[in-house]
């Protein structure tokens, strides 16, 4: 899960009904959506293209929820689906996203569940108008409550707690771990995690997501006030780097630890800057997403028996396995 800097609704639109007909030469006919209950839909007719609906908590030009987005249109371009891809930082409006997908008769949403209240409303909606729901990157705990299908990402306490134990493997004492946007259940879940297992110490650092210059200054000063601090461990790739920063700004010995992964942090990590990087995959979570609606529509398929999560981390990337993915990266899909 990430988080994205200023808080704004991004649309993208992504029109395949060229494709969609290429591919209704080659199979027998093309399925038709958008019927009245939640099963599967078997219709066929030709250029019948499917339309679904992702809406995420993530923003425009934040890095993470551009590999998000990018699995999400290469499914669609494999299925013929027709993507429109949506986003709010701000729960309420992230919530009126949802509710405006229900009135375009979307047949299929995908939603990100980083505050799970905000979107129970909705979903019921969705699933009132027969439209399957499934959830991704944020919600792990809060998606079967919530009556969604399925749910591809990562158990942020799982992972947080392998980051704890890897702390412990590289002889840390003092940790901070930065919360860039406090009340995010995923966020919070990865720093608890880190608590359970770290034998040392770990304090929680909130600081304003969206201002990545006060990120860094938030944390130089924590370092500052307290040279004990011997690890920062951040959430994201982009505050990673506003970590190596602040180190270098506060003059302090801290290493840099943090939660996912992108073409930048790569590099940080390949030189040494930080130490190891946790990913969740979220060009995987976008992709399974939407081919997981797709498959349900045209096959009936529940991934997980719509039971268990469909995991896609945690993965450590370090100095010595970083080569294998540095190639993904560069190509915009790691």
């Amino acid at each position: 899960m990430n988080t994205p800097p200023p808080p704004h609704t991004s649309v993208r639109r992504m029109r395949l009904a060229a494709l969609a007909s290429a591919l209704c030469l080659l199979v027998s006919g093309c399925s038709a959506f958008g019927t009245a209950d939640d099963g599967p839909d078997t219709a066929s007719g030709p250029g019948g293209g499917m339309k679904v609906t992702l809406v995420t908590h993530g923003g425009e030009g934040d890095a993470f929820w551009d590999l998000v987005r990018r699995g999400a249109e290469v499914a669609a371009a494999k299925d013929g689906v027709d993507l429109t891809y949506v986003s709010s930082a701000d729960p309420a409006a992230q919530a009126d996203l949802v509710r405006e997908a229900v009135r375009d008769k979307a047949d299929g949403i995908a939603v990100t569940l980083a505050k799970p209240a905000a979107m129970r409303g909705p979903v019921a909606q969705a699933k009132a108008a027969g439209i399957p729901v499934v959830g991704l990157n944020s919600g792990i705990d809060a998606w079967r409550p919530a009556g969604l299908l399925q749910y591809f990402g990562q158990d942020e306490s799982v992972a947080g707690r392998a980051v704890g134990d890897k702390l412990n493997d590289l002889k840390a004492e003092h940790a901070v771990c930065v919360v860039h946007e406090r009340g995010n259940v995923a966020l919070e879940a990865r720093c608890a995690g880190v608590r359970k297992t770290f034998r040392g110490a770990t304090d929680n650092l909130y600081v304003d997501g969206s201002d990545m210059n006060a990120v860094t200054a938030a944390i130089a000063a924590r370092l500052r006030q307290d040279s004990s601090i011997d690890e920062v461990v951040t959430l994201g790739a982009q505050y990673g780097l506003s970590a190596v920063k602040a180190v270098r700004q506060a003059g302090s010995k801290a290493q840099v630890a943090t939660f996912d992964l992108d073409k930048d942090l790569v590099k940080a990590v390949r030189s040494g800057q930080v130490q190891f990087a946790v990913d969740q995959q979220p060009y995987l979570q976008g992709y399974l997403a939407v081919d997981a609606l797709w498959l349900y529509r045209t096959n009936g398929n529940v991934s997980g028996g719509g039971t268990a999560p469909v995991l896609t981390g945690p993965a450590f990337v370090t100095r010595s396995n970083v080569s294998a993915v540095a190639r993904f990266a560069a190509a915009g899909t790691r």
